[in-house]
């Protein structure tokens, strides 16, 4: 048996198994195991190889089928499983680079890897789609969207939350919070998926680094760039947004989707500037804790900072024909 099928198997049993288990226990436990399930498919995938991710998304959502329901099991392989053989075999993916001389006998060619700002605006992309998806799995009808929030506004206030004073809130009051929630539930959505898939890939990564099966070189994280039309993709969802109705809520998940995503490359820029610095530790350990604290405003602002990159261009490299000063000779 190859062994990248019993390794996919392997780890399908074992996503299987935390799914299932993140039907039980506490809400912050329920959504730990969610999203961290695909783990040992991502340890599969990215040691293994593509086919292995695909067997160990292929025997998770077949053993969740028939133990925690089909439809639980379909919604688990197409919100987790196709993304997590994606991402996986576009980590891996690589071609020979390109090099002005030639490779000497008997020396490994040089390889060139799938950039890892790519990786993310992929999994950008994907996050956004699963956000509309959502949406569009509750209802197509806006009013229809607009009752179902309300009603949980009643149950979370009202029934599960009496202490906060629930009872006591107007219509409307209700009506405005029922709105909010419902423009911002794409967008919400979007980043919990984007960051799953994020710090999966991640964790999975130093595992597999870790362990020595991990066949690419870990990347300049620090250094990622996003595509130019990332950029575009961010800008229209932002005016699409604008719109009323439908349209506009679902533009929302992708708006979210790339601005998280931006927000990330604008903490990868921040590692970079500060790289070097007495005070570097302080810098980050203050920034993270802003982020925490006023995550909105701090992640837009960080946000905006890698936005803004192509204009003030902060990773400015050394121009590849411009030499090092030399120093001049003592006298």
């Amino acid at each position: 048996m190859p062994q990248y099928l019993s390794v996919g198997v392997a780890a399908g049993l074992a996503t299987a198994l935390l799914f299932a288990s993140a039907s039980a226990g506490g809400m912050t436990g329920r959504f730990l195991l969610f999203f961290l399930a695909p783990l040992p498919s991502y340890l599969a995938g990215l040691g293994w190889g593509t086919m292995a991710a695909a067997i160990a998304a292929s025997t998770s959502a077949a053993v969740a089928s028939i133990f925690v329901g089909g439809r639980a099991g379909f919604v688990f392989f197409i919100s987790q499983g196709l993304p997590l053989v994606a991402l996986c075999h576009l980590v891996l993916l690589n071609r020979p680079a390109q090099t002005a001389l030639p490779v000497p006998m008997g020396s490994t060619p040089p390889v060139e890897w799938y950039p890892v700002g790519r990786v993310l605006a992929a999994a950008a992309l994907m996050a956004g789609a699963l956000a509309l998806v959502s949406i569009l799995l509750l209802g197509a009808d806006l009013d229809g969207l607009r009752a179902m929030m309300r009603q949980l506004v009643d149950d979370v206030l009202v029934k599960q939350l009496p202490g906060l004073g629930g009872s006591e809130i107007g219509d409307k009051e209700k009506d405005a919070l029922a709105a909010l929630l419902l423009h911002a539930l794409p967008a919400g959505s979007a980043v919990i998926w984007l960051g799953g898939f994020t710090l999966n890939l991640w964790l999975g990564g130093k595992v597999t680094q870790l362990s020595g099966r991990l066949s690419r070189p870990w990347p300049e994280i620090q250094l990622m760039r996003f595509p130019p039309g990332l950029g575009l993709g961010l800008a229209g969802s932002l005016a699409l947004s604008m719109l009323p109705g439908l349209p506009g809520l679902l533009a929302t998940g992708f708006a979210g989707a790339f601005l998280f995503a931006y927000m990330l490359m604008g903490l990868a820029i921040i590692h970079f500037m500060t790289r070097g610095l007495p005070a570097r530790p302080f810098i980050l350990w203050g920034l993270y804790v802003v982020l925490i604290v006023f995550n909105t405003t701090a992640a837009l602002v960080v946000a905006l900072v890698a936005i803004l990159e192509p204009l003030l261009w902060y990773r400015r490299p050394n121009p590849p024909d411009q030499s090092p000063p030399i120093p001049p000779s003592p006298t």
